[in-house]
This record gives structure tokens, sequence and C-alpha cells, in this order.
């Protein structure tokens, strides 16, 4: 779900696309209105597609948790800067319930898409040498 939202909003900001019915400001209109210029919306799209590839990729847990690092810097900067252009305290809602389904995303992720902790990592070559040497892995 989170990886079709990325991809979605992505190509919309690719295209330029207006949101219609939008809670925050859309897309291009609401870039301007909130004091950026309008290619940082093309510089998102692009980053946002490789990132939902990045989630949606079966290995790659470093590559993951990159996706994710940039999915709460844009939602918690997205959320700054409505705050910050002086709107509306709801109109951060949506990147906050966005920001809140991504967390939850990364906390309840398959134990083979995470990291290992710092020295769990085992090399195939280390596992190899404990079984020949009759100790299990």
């Amino acid at each position: 779900m989170l990886a079709s939202g990325l991809i979605g909003s992505g190509i919309q900001q690719l295209l330029r696309v207006e949101g219609e019915g939008a809670l925050a400001p859309p897309y291009a209109w609401g870039i301007v209105q909130l004091g950026y210029p309008v290619y940082v919306l093309t510089l998102l799209g692009i980053w946002k597609l490789p990132g939902a590839v990045a989630i949606l990729a079966p290995k790659y847990p470093l590559t993951k948790e990159w996706a994710y690092a940039g999915i709460f810097f844009l939602l918690t900067g997205g959320m700054f800067s409505h705050v910050a252009s002086g709107d509306d305290w709801y109109q951060s809602l949506t990147a906050l319930f966005l920001l809140v389904l991504a967390i939850a995303s990364w906390h309840l992720r398959p134990a083979g898409r995470r990291l290992l902790p710092a020295g769990r990592a085992r090399r195939a070559s280390d596992t190899r040498r404990d079984v020949s040497e009759g100790r299990v892995a």
C-alpha cells in the first residue's frame, strides 16, 4: 500500500497533475503556496519511484532502510512546511496519517527484510566452517 502510494504520487508530481478535492494544497499550486519552486515536484517524483521499488524488492535491507528514511524526511518536511507557511493545522493531517502508516510499515516488515543488528551478520564461509567443525550455526 505504501509503495503504491509512492508510485502514484511520484507519477503525479512528475507530470505536475493537480489534485482534485485534496485536503492540503494540491501539487503544483500547493508547492508554490508553500514557497517552493515547481521543479521541486520533479525531484520528489523522481526519488519516490526508486523508493517504492526499494520497498517492494525482496532483498537489499539497507536500501529499504534508506527508502523508509527518505519517506520519513519527506513527510515530516511536508508537515513542517505547512506549519511554517502559516497553513491551518488540519492541512498537516494527511502527512501525519501517511507518516504513521510509513512507520507501521517499517516496524511490521518481515524479518527477512530487516537489517541484522551490528555483530549479528554472518558470512557464508563462517557458517560452512561451523558446520564442518561440528558447531551448530
